[in-house]
């Protein structure tokens, strides 16, 4: 009896076989690709004299790139990428042809990997799994397409690498009945005689967990081959993998790309120009007007979150269960970061309300995956926040697609065990496509939008001051397609940059318009990612920061363009692994990134641009101060790193800086904020943490604070938007606490509570008060400040429900106390004999949906003026 099988250890210690096959991938590649240099004088781009990125502060050029080809062979790799390519796309070329189900599987079923594969002479065993699987004639042709894509060990019983032919001969017999006696509890062993003959029929009895994980397989292939249909679905996926891995292989055995560089006259150019715009800190006038034309228009803003991320870096697991988390459910300020955007987006409604009396409430579109139970763990989270007090149909989640993760040797799939392949959401750059498959820009079409802006949520600064709205008003005013919010890059940064392009096409047509190049493309590019330093090239840039404006139907033509383009932006992160360790060694995944959309609305012209690049473009960018652009909560802070970058803790010094700016111009005297070295040792030196509905303009938060001081080692927490503070000073700890800071909630016919902005809240006066306490426990090693998770010896601390209302005048608050000031009530604390007078009265019902007092906004010229009314 001869046996052709190949033992293949499971991690459970049973022997199964597996049978697969491996093209001969070892041919010669070959790329082509010209390097010009350019070092002519750059042309005017921007009058804006005042960006650290116009012209005039300095000039901007990195060396023409350009796609005409050049003679260069690499020693020939491992894998043949070129061979694989080209057989791919013929594959994807005839499928493409094909008209229904049924010609599709004849083309497929002509691969010869398939072929190969599907041998029944070798794969009896597996054609009997698939058979006893029922499949329907898509999910066979998914298999089938697996399979030609030359990931066929995916559907091995077994995880390890395939092996070659010449390993299958060495394989003594031996080896072969020791896995046979290993492996008989599992198989089902039929005996049948003939002619004095024994014939063995092995037939696999698949476990339950098995069969789960082969209809996930199924699952996730349907959704690859749907989704990624614009470039081919599973084929097109995987020969876009390949492409991209052979011209990073290309890129690393050409060690300089300058001695390959040749002349030609029809080749295609582009020069990269550092881009000039407003800049919000410096343009403060034109600045404060975009941010009223951003107040005006909310009613025709829609926003967009992209929340699917694994956000692996973050290292965030439940407390309770162990189990990942996304990065949407960090406890960060005392709330998750998903509650921190709310947050921010009901203060500008809240301004908006203020200023105009109207209620408006902006529909929200949320970008999830299954990674982590992303999903299901933000549906919850909403649900028992009974949506925020938005209703729930202002909300729209959209699950997008996992996608397989790649070796970065010869583009396999991951497997994490038999039928399972590691999965990784796809990028953010799969956000427009997946917006228009799924219905989402219908959806704020019917909600009467035209714009929608776009943040992530581990940036807790985006919404900081007029960024936002400002961006916002210049694309709404101006009819913009796409804008940028943006800043100086900084040491260590792992994110890309804004561009402009500038490219001569073949037929001598010029095009133009603002770009990002991820970090992990520097090099194709001459930049290097090193240190930064004032003299280095991509210190000229600015960081891409992906705060978005976009015109929801622009957006929705790139989406729905059924090619590459409604796929922006795709990459393969080399510089960011993928965190799972195996035999594989380098793992990878295909990226898209969601601001390259801005790819697909360059401006063409048959002669170059001269002067006043701007007024030409559909797109366009803004300037601020980084700390009020971006400061991510990205990556969790090992216990010995002196770096905070991108970490909750330097997030948080950067939200503390920005306070430090705020109430520094009330005449409020503050302690200095060091380095963050400093932090790293000892902390923050105070915690200030504001609600952004006292604003969220810096000049309408600036009108409510005046006079006093905050000592080192205080807090300072308010929860209430309609709050007066008059020379206050604070030594210790003061909370102020609104159970309703913008409105009431009122129940609606669906039965769900809304937010009912309005003056019927709570509301606090602080005047000529001194705040005497021991404060936060700075000694304590239980402190997590970016948490707000600290011990206090003593505090201040008062609690509004309702309506309620707090009054304190020429008095010292010593000790610590807590006042809790019920619904309809007023609480009053002055100077008495001895001591405090604390009197509690109830609120007059002619003014109880007013309150006693109230800020009157007003929009004078380009600014907000408030007015303090008493009645």
């Amino acid at each position: 009896m001869a046996l052709n099988l190949t033992p293949i250890t499971l991690r459970n210690q049973l022997f199964l076989f597996s049978f697969n096959s491996k093209s001969s991938r070892n041919s010669r590649l070959s790329f082509n690709s010209n390097y010009y240099h350019s070092f002519h004088l750059p042309k005017p781009l921007f009058p804006f004299s005042s960006s650290p990125y116009s012209p005039s502060s300095w000039l901007c050029h990195i060396p023409r790139v350009t796609t005409a080809p050049v003679e260069y062979a690499p020693p020939a790799p491992d894998f043949d990428f070129s061979q694989e390519i080209a057989r791919l796309n013929i594959l994807r070329s005839r499928l493409s042809d094909s008209t229904n189900l049924n010609e599709k599987h004849s083309v497929v079923d002509k691969d010869a990997t398939v072929k190969q594969f599907f041998c029944t002479n070798q794969n009896d065993g597996f054609s009997t799994v698939l058979a006893s699987l029922n499949l329907d004639s898509y999910e066979l042709f998914l298999v089938k397409c697996l399979v030609a894509a030359g990931q066929e060990h995916v559907l091995s019983f077994g995880s390890q690498p395939v092996q070659s032919e010449s390993e299958l001969a060495r394989s003594s017999l031996k080896s072969a009945l020791y896995a046979l006696v290993e492996m008989i509890d599992k198989l089902d062993v039929d005996r049948v005689g003939g002619n004095g003959g024994v014939d063995i029929k092995i037939s696999f009895a698949l476990n339950h967990e098995e069969i789960e994980a082969i209809k996930k397989l199924l699952k996730t292939l349907g959704e690859i081959e749907q989704f990624y249909d614009c470039i081919g679905g599973i084929i097109g996926y995987q020969i876009t993998v390949l492409e991209l891995l052979a011209r990073e292989t290309c890129n690393r055995q050409a060690t300089n790309w300058s001695q390959t560089r040749t002349e030609s006259k029809e080749c295609q150019f582009l020069d990269i120009h550092a881009p000039s715009g407003l800049d919000l800190s410096q343009s403060t006038e034109y600045a404060s007007q975009a941010a009223i034309w951003g107040i005006e228009g909310l009613s025709d803003l829609g926003e967009i979150y992209p929340l699917g991320g694994s956000a692996d870096r973050l290292g965030l697991v439940d407390p309770d269960t162990g189990e990942c988390l996304p990065a949407a459910m960090l406890p960060y300020c005392g709330r998750t970061l998903l509650e921190g955007l709310i947050r921010d987006l009901q203060a500008r409604e809240f301004l908006y309300f203020k200023l105009y009396g109207k209620q408006c409430i902006t529909p929200v579109a949320m970008m999830t995956s299954s990674a982590k139970n992303n999903h299901e763990r933000i549906t919850s989270l909403c649900e028992r926040l009974g949506w925020f007090g938005r209703g729930r149909s202002s909300f729209k989640l959209f699950e997008q697609p996992l996608v397989p993760t790649v070796s970065a040797e010869d583009g396999q799939w991951l497997v994490a065990k038999p039928f399972v392949p590691v999965c990784k959401p796809g990028g953010h750059g799969v956000l427009w496509k997946l917006a228009y498959d799924k219905g989402i820009f219908k959806w704020f079409y019917e909600h009467g939008r035209k714009g929608a802006t776009v943040r992530q949520v581990s940036n807790v600064v985006a919404a900081t001051d007029l960024t936002l709205l400002a961006l916002a008003g210049i694309g709404l005013h101006h009819g913009k397609k796409l804008g940028f919010a943006s800043c100086e890059r900084q040491l260590g940064a792992t994110e890309g940059i804004n561009v402009l392009i500038e490219k001569k096409n073949l037929d001598g047509r010029w095009t133009y318009g603002l770009s990002c190049i991820e970090y992990t493309e520097f090099d194709k590019f001459g930049i290097t990612n090193g240190p930064l330093s004032p003299e280095s090239l991509q210190a000229r840039f600015p960081a891409n920061t992906n705060i978005l404006y976009v015109d929801l139907h622009s957006a929705e033509l790139v989406g729905s363009s059924e090619n590459e383009n409604s796929l922006p932006g795709m990459v393969l992160n080399i510089k960011k692994p993928v965190v799972y360790v195996d035999h594989f060694g380098k793992q990878q995944r295909l990226e898209c990134t969601m601001q390259n959309i801005a790819d697909s609305f360059f401006s063409t012209s048959s002669s170059p641009f001269y002067g006043r690049v701007e007024d030409n473009l559909d797109t366009f960018i803004v300037y601020n101060e980084r700390r009020r652009v971006t400061s991510s909560a990205k990556r969790k802070r090992k216990h010995a790193d002196k770096s905070l970058h991108q970490t909750p803790d330097g997030s948080l010094l950067d939200i503390l800086r920005n306070a430090h700016n705020l109430l520094s111009n009330c005449d409020i005297r503050l302690p200095e904020i060091k380095g963050n070295d400093v932090y790293v040792d000892s902390g923050p030196p105070f915690l200030l943490l504001l609600h952004p509905a006292l604003g969220p303009l810096w000049e309408v938060t600036r009108q409510k604070f005046h006079g006093g001081s905050i000592s080192k080692g205080s807090e300072l927490q308010i929860e209430v938007a309609e709050f007066l503070w008059r020379n206050v000073q604070l030594d210790g700890s003061l909370i102020i606490m609104a159970e309703h800071v913008m409105g009431s909630v009122r129940i609606d016919e669906n039965d769900e509570p809304i937010l009912q902005y309005g003056q019927r809240c709570g509301r606090c006066k602080l005047q000529n008060v001194k705040v005497l306490n021991k404060g936060i426990d700075w000694n304590s090693g239980n402190n997590v400040y970016w948490k707000h998770d600290v011990q206090r010896l003593e505090t201040f601390k008062v609690i509004l429900y309702g309506n309620a209302e707090f009054e304190a005048t020429d008095v010292v608050l010593e000790g610590n106390h807590v006042f809790e000031v019920p619904n309809g009530y007023k609480m009053k604390i002055e100077p008495g004999r001895p001591g405090l007078s604390v009197q509690l009265d109830p609120i007059e019902p002619s003014i109880m949906d007013s309150g006693s007092w109230f800020w009157n906004y007003q929009i004078k010229g380009s600014h907000i003026q408030l007015e303090l009314v008493e009645l």
